[in-house]
């Protein structure tokens, strides 16, 4: 018995694994209607040819927003890293206002469109120091090694891989015995 409705489960599944047939009939495709065209809504990043000048230009316009203490940015190519500044004693909601207040004024600004807006303390010190390796010549080494530091606090320390350390083994002095 369990042989036969094996045996009909397995033929029903084939059976209606093999009915499946393609429907292109059904909806018809835009890659076969000549008149269907895509166009680009979004601008284009503006090219950012001096980025010290458009670091410093987001800076001021960030710490334009009442609140925001100081502001640190750093563009690697055309992307600009902004971190923001503000009081360590500011509810949470409130430095969510802040972020979104300075993504509002970037958002006007043809170089701030496209930037990405912190205010976690960690990053923002961050990017302080990368910037400042970059104004000291240094920007790749400067990167790296915030980098490497980044993904020291990202990656868990897990228990089972740690290896407990063994003791040092102190082997007693010898003693030169001659008889």
């Amino acid at each position: 018995m369990f042989k036969w409705l094996t045996s009909a489960i397995i033929i029903a599944i084939v059976a209606t694994g093999c009915s499946t047939v393609a429907r292109n009939e059904t909806s018809p495709s835009p890659q076969n209607n000549g008149r269907v065209e895509a166009q680009q809504t979004e601008p284009r990043k503006k090219e950012i040819k001096n980025s010290e000048q458009v670091a410093a230009h987001l800076e001021q316009l960030a710490k334009g927003i009442n609140g925001v203490t100081n502001a640190h940015c750093v563009v690697f190519g055309n992307t600009a890293i902004v971190g923001i500044d503000v009081d360590a004693k500011m509810e949470r909601s409130k430095v969510g206002t802040l972020k979104y207040s300075v993504a509002e004024a970037f958002r006007k600004d043809p170089y701030g469109i496209d930037a990405l807006v912190t205010a976690d303390m960690d990053l923002t010190q961050r990017l302080n120091e990368i910037g400042a390796d970059i104004r000291r010549g240094r920007p790749i080494a400067g990167f790296a090694e915030e980098m490497a530091d980044i993904m020291g606090r990202l990656v868990p320390q897990l228990p089972r891989d740690i290896l407990p350390q063994e003791p040092e083994k102190q082997e007693a002095p010898k003693m030169n015995k001659t008889l």
